[in-house]
């Protein structure tokens, strides 16, 4: 009998157990893990603070870095340079393209708590209108001609001298209150204490600024979609050297830009995800145009052919780099996928050059009339990279016939004493793209040869010319493209310059931090541009609420509260 009822005790217990795992088992099946809110989020950073105030952090990248994170503009990027709205909801442009009229959100509130107003947009573009204004001069010489005015609180009208289609991009920079700087002339801005304790209008607010680290905390009036991430340390390095030991002794969680030797390194450690995406800019040969035979459109042509340039980013650079044909980049709205590309053909290349009159006299290098085939190839000699790059090309370079002497000096050297002075053969550098709208005019118009102008390569083609003049006049996006699809197709024709790769951007960042996602990059700042979305902590809810929490978060002022979800 005892042992009969041990047994129906014994049976009576599973059926429990079975009950209860079964129930456990329902209750996970109806429920589901989201992101919630919290968690500190450490990040290491080279370098150190100086301005954080958005119309003085151009020159300093932990500058812009903390400005991204805490200070918003009228608008914004898409990751292919869309400009959207972010502190102004819409816009109109007027039908001569001399007006641009842009309407405030009305929940905007900055750190502070006072709301924004059209008087802020007016006192920042005055800022920097301003004769004392202490930040980049040609941001300065550009919003000085345009005239402001508020007709009311929530409502800001530019007026241009004359159509320029690029304007819009310009609004986005960011923003500073009038409420606490109006008494600060802009000449004194630089000494402010507003630089270490900041008051914007972004997702994070600064909460502490030491020499070694700034904190910041969530907004929680943020305007758009709330952080999940309840704080961001940023700690300041004097070198990647030291970051790099920082993060080895697990001080950081997260590393920006890493360099192609430090992958071979991180690529390997199971606590850190590595995250790629193209960085706005390319690496180019920028050839002299005054120079007799590089005014042959054949030798250009054939030395971009005669570059391997695959081979190039294999391997120098471990694969980190796109190789590109035009100085419109692919993840641009303007970009043309149809273009001729240029390929690796030295075969071809050499042909070309035969067939246009160069021929080998009798040395290894080819000669037109007197005229040799030879150049020196220079770099910045701070750039070990590079220094290998100019001797394998020289290499490619010799094999069509092309006597070439690398050579590398100091990176002020190179760029004062040799691209400004327009005082070279060729050149290998880099140019950085921090502008999402694709205008190539600063850098290939034939106004901008001479002097202080940033045509380098001395390039002069009317055609051209005529194509990015009425890229410039017109707001119509779709013609604005047309004239773009010419103009790359014009460049990969005539080779002005040898476009060689775009950049990716590698950013490391701890497995514990999810939902990290990067796009393509204007600025290594623009890899917090998703950071709303990243989390650290979860939490366990019905799955009937999951959905609704996120739409929520993204909409608070519109969907209303939410019972509570379970742990």
């Amino acid at each position: 009998m005892l042992r009969m009822r041990s047994r129906a005790l014994i049976a009576a217990l599973a059926v429990v157990g079975l009950i209860a795992a079964v129930g456990l088992l329902a209750a996970r099946l109806a429920t589901a893990i989201v992101p919630d809110r919290g968690g500190t989020y450490v990040e290491g950073l080279v370098g150190s603070p100086s301005y954080i105030n958005p119309i003085l952090s151009h020159y300093n990248p932990v500058d812009q870095d903390i400005v991204a994170l805490v200070f918003s503009g009228l608008t914004t990027t898409d990751p292919h340079g869309v400009i959207i709205p972010d502190l102004a909801e819409r816009w109109e442009v007027s039908e001569d393209g001399l007006s641009y009229t842009f309407h405030l959100r009305k929940d905007v509130r900055w750190h502070d708590g006072a709301p924004l107003t059209s008087t802020d947009v007016k006192f920042t573009i005055q800022a920097i209108q301003d004769p004392g204004y202490q930040g980049p001069p040609e941001l300065s010489e550009l919003w000085r001609p345009v005239t402001v005015v508020t007709p009311d609180e929530h409502t800001v009208v530019f007026t241009l001298p004359e159509p320029f289609a690029p304007f819009l991009e310009y609004t986005t920079q960011p923003l500073i209150p009038s409420h606490v700087l109006s008494t600060v002339a802009p000449d004194l801005l630089p000494t402010s204490q507003f630089n270490a304790q900041p008051v914007g209008t972004g997702p994070y607010r600064v909460a502490d600024t030491t020499a070694s680290y700034v904190l910041l905390e969530a907004n929680q009036d943020y305007y758009g979609p709330r952080p999940h991430i309840a704080r961001i340390r940023l700690n300041f390095y004097p070198d990647r050297a030291s970051l790099l030991a920082a993060y080895r002794r697990g001080e950081v969680a997260g590393i920006g830009q890493l360099l192609p030797e430090e992958l071979k390194e991180l690529r390997r450690d199971a606590r850190l995800n590595l995250y790629t995406a193209p960085y706005s800019g390319y690496a180019m040969v920028f050839l002299n145009l005054e120079r007799p035979f590089l005014q042959d459109v054949a030798v250009r042509r054939a030395l971009w052919q005669a570059i391997d340039r695959q081979a190039l980013v294999d391997r120098f650079l471990d694969g980190q780099g796109l190789v590109v044909d035009t100085p419109i980049l692919p993840d641009s709205w303007a970009f043309d996928s149809e273009a001729q590309r240029v390929r690796y053909d030295p075969a071809a290349a050499a042909a070309a050059l035969e067939a246009a009159g160069w021929h080998d006299d009798g040395t290894g290098v080819r000669s037109r009339d007197g005229v040799r085939l030879e150049l020196t190839l220079l770099t910045n000699n701070d750039d070990p990279v590079r220094m290998q790059m100019i001797e394998e090309i020289a290499r490619e370079w010799s094999a069509i016939g092309v006597r070439v002497t690398p050579a590398s000096v100091e990176m002020t050297a190179l760029v004062r004493d040799h691209l400004y002075a327009r005082n070279y053969d060729a050149v290998l550098y880099g140019w950085n793209l921090p502008a999402a709208d694709p205008d190539p005019y600063p850098l290939w118009h034939s106004s901008q040869a001479a002097g202080d102008g940033q045509n380098y390569v001395a390039f002069r083609d009317p055609e051209s010319d005529v194509l990015m003049e009425e890229a410039r006049r017109t707001a119509d996006p779709k013609r604005r493209r047309e004239l773009y699809r010419e103009f790359q197709r014009r460049f990969v024709e005539q080779a002005p310059g040898l476009v060689l790769y775009q950049p990716v951007y590698t950013y490391g960042v701890s497995r514990d931090v999810h939902g990290v996602q990067i796009t393509p990059l204007l600025t290594p700042a623009d890899r917090f541009r998703t950071v709303c979305d990243w989390f650290m902590a979860t939490r366990r809810v019905l799955i009937t609420d999951a959905a609704n929490i996120e739409r929520r978060r993204l909409d608070p002022e519109t969907f209303p509260t939410l019972p509570a979800g379970g742990k």
